[in-house]
């Protein structure tokens, strides 16, 4: 798994990328929450994988 934070401005965008699969789940919220941006990033994408 991947993460990558992108800041742009007051908001950070988290993007979660499997790998293997090349399948992404992201979260957007603000700059100074970039540890719970990451866990729903992550959360959002096991999601995804379960459901195919």
């Amino acid at each position: 798994m991947i993460v990558e934070l992108t800041r742009n401005g007051p908001y950070l965008k988290c993007s979660a990328v499997h790998v293997a699969t090349g399948v992404e789940a992201s979260a957007i919220g603000p700059v100074n929450e970039p540890k719970g941006l990451e866990r729903i990033a992550i959360a959002k994408l096991k999601r995804v994988l379960l459901s195919r």
